[in-house]
């Protein structure tokens, strides 16, 4: 059965930087193509940044292009997202899915971020 982990979130001052990891254990085929995602109080989910082996680039939302990277170690499963320069407004919380399509289910709990100024 197939599980996903949201881990590295924290708090930070204004400018610093954090590495989320978003680890898919039991399948060998979800961490192929994730997204990341952010939701703010209140608000809706958010799209960050996504990876996919296709061979096409990742892809980022303007506001974190250039300060966040994201990345994919296939032989442990997880998908890493490098979050610098951070300002207080990417506080929120954040979670990873997968989009292979047998994996569109899977849930985790999400991972904190705070950025304080």
């Amino acid at each position: 059965l197939a599980r996903l982990v949201e881990s590295g979130g924290g708090s930070v001052q204004a400018g610093g930087s954090l590495t989320l990891a978003c680890e898919i254990s039991g399948s060998n085929v979800c961490a192929n193509s994730v997204t990341w995602y952010r939701r703010f109080s209140g608000k809706e989910l958010e799209f960050v940044s996504d990876i996919k082996t296709n061979g096409n680039p990742p892809t980022y939302a303007p506001s974190v292009k250039g300060r966040f990277t994201i990345s994919r170690d296939g032989s442990l499963n997880t998908v890493y997202l490098h979050m610098s320069s951070l300002k207080p407004e990417d506080t929120a919380m954040y979670y990873c899915r997968s989009t292979m399509s047998d994996c569109l289910g899977l849930r985790g709990l999400g991972t904190q971020v705070i950025v304080s100024s």
